[in-house]
């Protein structure tokens, strides 16, 4: 059988563990792929541990028990939260983004892959620690961020629509109150899309007043399952008095200037 070298397998390993986060890897998968000893793919393990942490790029656990092995866990340094914030600020405070009805465009944001990368990468580092089962979302802008989060953290994404589909089987259907408009709205989701007793978190574009995060907990409830936590990209401090306290954002708008520009400042 092929003989790998060290460069080789590390190599190898570091791809197998990052396309693979918070799944749990056995030693045996590796020894069996590279035709090496176990303390050959241990020490192997401990330099691909110590260069991603180091590089804060993320962190590699042991979990002990004969089913056990080696898991990543996605990670991101405050450098580099630090310089994408301030870039998204840059990009968000453009006078052209703000359109008819003083909304904030951001289409274009929500539909480019290195944005909404490194945005999930934030995101799921803020909810790695939890042990989940579902990241959350309502269609439609906040799905490729959704999206994201739940491939880092290595969890099915549910996406909870605004209306009933036929294709969709037997559905849910909760009425609730928007936190802005204060209009009475729906969402639904499948019966077979999520487990009872299920822990989640919920990701999307833009927090306004909190009242869709608020609908999600009661749909939530009708499976018996159980919202951990928020995050969102933008938080709209506007409406400052939130229908939940408890949320994650990378960056707030505050509104317009008097020239007209968006006042978009860091929440992280």
């Amino acid at each position: 059988m092929e003989k790998f070298s060290r460069n080789q397998r590390i190599s190898a390993i570091t791809k197998i563990l990052i396309d693979n986060p918070n799944c749990s890897i056995n030693l045996s998968t590796f020894t069996e792929l590279f035709n090496a000893a176990k303390s050959t793919i241990s020490e192997d393990i401990v330099i691909v541990r110590d260069s991603l942490e180091r590089l804060n790029y993320g962190k590699i656990e042991t979990i002990s028990g004969a089913a056990g092995g080696v898991k990543f866990i996605c990670d991101v340094s405050n450098s580099k939260i630090q310089a994408f914030v301030t870039n998204l600020c840059l990009i968000l405070r453009e006078k052209e983004r703000i359109i008819p009805g003083n909304f904030l465009y951001m289409t274009d944001i929500m539909s480019d892959p290195k944005i909404i990368h490194d945005a999930g990468l934030i995101l799921a580092s803020k909810f790695n620690h939890k042990d989940l089962d579902y990241v959350v979302t309502v269609e439609t802008k906040g799905i490729p961020l959704a999206y994201e989060v739940a491939k880092l953290l290595g969890v099915q994404l549910v996406v909870i629509r605004r209306e009933n589909k036929v294709t969709e089987g037997p559905t849910v259907t909760i009425n609730y109150v928007s936190g802005s408009g204060k209009r009475i709205q729906s969402m639904s989701l499948s019966r077979m899309c999520m487990k009872k007793g299920s822990k989640c978190i919920f990701i999307d574009d833009l927090i306004k007043a909190g009242g869709t995060a608020l609908g999600i907990i009661d749909l939530l409830k009708e499976f018996d399952s159980e919202l951990l936590g928020t995050g969102v990209l933008v938080d709209n401090t506007e409406n400052p008095e939130k229908l939940v306290q408890e949320y994650y954002s990378i960056v707030q708008f505050k509104g317009i200037s008097e020239d007209g520009l968006p006042i978009i400042e860091p929440s992280v």
